[in-house]
């Protein structure tokens, strides 16, 4: 080839090379200018605005001397244009709610991560814990055959969703039948409901459980009696999907095994799912963009993250973590057990409390409605 063809060839390529370079830059500034209008956004959006009148109530425990009465608020209605409207100022603030489901899809597609698939990993594969790195666990065979086959959540869209926590602000708090009457309902670590029936309804869609959960709910499965508490709790959810954290930290590894086991073995119409290596750091991600400073995102904060894929408007119930409840009475940890906590304690991976204020602060803005009170049987269709 002569070499003025070469030359003239060379500075074309050349010429193409920096014009593409020149796009990508401008790209990047562009996603860059975007990404940071964006978290200026939210950060007005998640702080609390301090002249702004709570509809719910901060930690009671912050106050000190005798407690005013607090009269409960008259039911909630509807407005006549069909804006959901309550007598105590909360509007469903769709604009807002769908902006947030916008920027948490910046750092995880819930539909995928709400799980791991069959197919992306085999039997005997070796993983590595989320928050225990250096240790590691394999795949077992029933694992791997009730990983399911596609994500439970794909191509689901609901109206109206559930998160219902596990606090003892539930208690006599009658909103049982307003939490079934929604489209879709989360639970949190296979809490009883059966015999609470009245406060925290029966529906289940989504539960989780912690591995934890079989050693102190059921006695690690050691006797007959305990074995078909557990299955009975399983049956109730009537092919709904249970969510197993199996891969967070080690020391559950067993636990989760036995319950696998019983689920082949006894044909359990439950879907099971088990969250992406990913999903905690990159939830965590999100609410750090957005200054709320957390090691570890609770299993309710973790459920309304992902749920905002799926939920126009999102209802939390049992959100409370605080020793007193509104009007200054003792609450109960979990609204169905003895269990002691420290709210704030150093030792605690979760930062409940601060998660309550950053909710809350939604709440008042209207991207989310935080229960905290009895309910009225309210019921929207």
């Amino acid at each position: 080839m002569p070499l003025v063809l070469r030359a003239l060839l060379f500075g074309v390529v050349t010429l193409l090379v920096l014009l593409l370079i020149l796009d990508d830059i401008a790209e990047v500034e562009k996603e860059a200018a975007n990404i940071g209008h964006s978290k200026k956004m939210n950060s007005q959006l998640l702080i609390p605005k301090p002249h702004s009148q709570a509809a719910v109530h901060l930690d009671p425990t912050a106050a000190t001397g005798r407690r005013k009465h607090v009269d409960p608020p008259p039911p909630p209605r509807p407005s006549c244009n069909g804006t959901k409207r309550s007598l105590d100022g909360w509007t469903f603030n769709k604009t807002l709610s769908d902006l947030i489901r916008k920027n948490i899809l910046r750092f995880l597609d819930p539909e995928r991560d709400i799980s791991i698939l069959k197919g992306t990993l085999k039997p005997g594969d070796i993983i590595h814990y989320v928050f225990d790195r250096h240790s590691t666990t394999n795949i077992s065979e029933n694992l791997y055959r009730l990983l399911p086959t596609a994500s439970p959540m794909r191509r689901q869209h609901h109206r109206r969703c559930a998160i219902v926590g596990n606090s003892g602000v539930l208690l006599n708090s009658s909103c049982g039948p307003e939490i079934d009457s929604h489209d879709f309902v989360i639970r949190c670590n296979l809490a009883p409901v059966e015999e609470y029936s009245r406060d925290v309804g029966r529906r289940t869609d989504l539960v989780t459980m912690n591995p934890s959960v079989v050693q102190r709910a059921f006695q690690d499965l050691l006797t007959e009696e305990w074995r078909e508490r557990f299955l009975q709790r399983l049956r109730d959810l009537r092919g709904g999907v249970l969510w197993v954290p199996a891969f967070m930290a080690k020391g559950g590894e067993e636990r989760v095994e036995w319950a696998l086991r019983l689920i082949l073995l006894h044909a359990v119409d439950v879907r099971m799912a088990f969250p992406s290596l990913r999903l905690l750091h990159a939830v965590r991600g999100y609410w750090l963009t957005n200054n709320v400073h957390i090691k570890r995102p609770t299993t309710g904060l973790l459920m309304y993250t992902m749920a905002t894929r799926f939920c126009e408007e999102i209802h939390l119930y049992g959100f409370w973590p605080f020793a007193l409840d509104p009007r200054g009475r003792p609450v109960k940890y979990h609204y169905y057990d003895a269990l002691k906590y420290e709210y704030t304690s150093s030792s605690s991976p979760h930062a409940m409390p601060l998660e309550f204020r950053t909710l809350s602060s939604l709440h008042r803005q209207g991207a989310l409605r935080l229960h905290t009170g009895i309910c009225h049987g309210e019921r929207q269709n």
